[in-house]
């Protein structure tokens, strides 16, 4: 369905561009490091076991999503219209929040469920994705919550921050829980009422983390029990290097990690289900070889500096999206050190839709400022 409904957007988006002749918006500092990136996959398509599969990841995580930022950046010419995506992506996010939400907390009120264990799912297939999903949108979120200009923008903000929040704590994730503070620390030092905020924010943090259920969940990662992950991510982090020190340039190709890595766990366990080596360098460079690598890499540092560069110099109806975009990379980053945050269908266009969204802000500001003006 999500496949369906970009291709049915980019086809509206191109008759009405043909019809409109209006020239297409491609050119950008995102143009040269998404174009590597697109060749890297190319690539990466052909080194893997089945070219099939390689070939529909490709479709599914570089091309669709990048097509997507494209039209982004060419029809979010004012604020307004970026409210309205940022409204799409809290819609969503709520919606499969509080669903996988409802299920977990049925499962603590009735005892079915048991912290150690990982957490019941409804619509994804694990909590983890949940978070991966969530924190972002919510990173966002609370940028327009304490810097928009709008009081409409700015409480449809605070509404997804509270929802974010209940939904990450209840995801179990701790990945999540280290990229939700990152967010929050970083959004806090921005405002200029940052000591009473930072305040606020680590003695919700702290309150957060002291409740029963989470703090247990918390707390594994220091105990030899079960449920604890940091053996299981070490051994699947070695499997990986070697598998890069065998194949540095080109890696396992895209939806190769799982078959070629096989050979190279050092432990006895079972990784049927690792699909990415979970951290953001180790996937990149094993999906999309070395060049992919480089490429991500390349888009990462040039969304910083343009969402950051809009945060300080951008026109005020857009600064809290560059900021929120720029935040959003953060909880990519922090998460992204013990997870997979962009292999997926759902994170890939949600990078790009953040990019796009950045970028937008930058390109048509000029143009929002004039028609505010008017």
């Amino acid at each position: 369905m999500l496949e369906n409904a970009i291709l049915i957007t980019l086809v509206i988006f191109a008759v009405e561009l043909l019809r409109s002749r209006t020239p297409l918006i491609w050119r950008s500092p995102f143009t040269l490091p998404a174009l590597l990136f697109i060749v890297a996959g190319a690539i990466a398509v052909l080194a893997a076991p089945s070219r099939t599969a390689g070939l529909g990841l490709y479709r599914a995580y570089i091309i669709e999503p990048i097509a997507f930022g494209l039209v982004l950046t060419n029809v979010l010419r004012t604020p307004r219209r970026a409210a309205l995506v940022a409204a799409g992506l809290g819609l969503g996010a709520a919606v499969a929040g509080l669903a996988n939400s409802y299920v977990v907390l049925s499962g603590l009120i009735n005892h079915t469920y048991d912290v150690a264990v990982t957490p019941p799912v409804v619509i994804y297939s694990t909590a983890n994705a949940v978070a991966l999903y969530i924190v972002p949108v919510t990173a966002l979120a609370i940028s327009l919550a304490l810097f928009a200009t709008s009081p409409a923008e700015r409480m449809g903000g605070a509404a997804m921050v509270v929802i974010g929040t209940i939904v990450t704590a209840l995801s179990f994730s701790r990945g999540g829980y280290l990229a939700l503070a990152a967010v929050v620390l970083g959004a806090v030092l921005l405002h200029r009422r940052r000591l009473l905020l930072l305040g606020l924010a680590l003695l919700g943090l702290v309150g957060v983390a002291v409740i029963p259920p989470i703090r247990h969940r918390i707390l594994i990662e220091t105990q030899n029990v079960y449920g604890n992950t940091i053996q299981s991510r070490l051994d699947l982090w070695t499997a990986a290097v070697k598998l890069i020190e065998h194949r540095p340039l080109f890696g396992a190709g895209l939806s190769g990690f799982q078959q070629m890595s096989a050979p190279y766990y050092t432990h006895f366990h079972t990784f049927a289900d690792f699909i990415d080596p979970h951290n953001i360098v180790l996937n990149f460079w094993v999906e999309t070889g070395l060049l992919g690598l480089i490429a991500f890499t390349w888009i990462m540092v040039v969304g910083f500096r343009a969402s950051w560069r809009g945060w300080r110099e951008g026109p005020a109806g857009w600064r809290a999206y560059h900021l929120g975009v720029l935040l959003a990379l953060v909880a990519v980053v922090v998460h992204g050190m013990v997870d997979v945050p962009y292999f997926k269908n759902d994170l890939s266009l949600l990078f790009w839709t953040l990019i796009g969204i950045t970028w937008a802000g930058q390109h048509w500001a000029p143009t929002s400022v004039a028609a505010l003006g008017a």
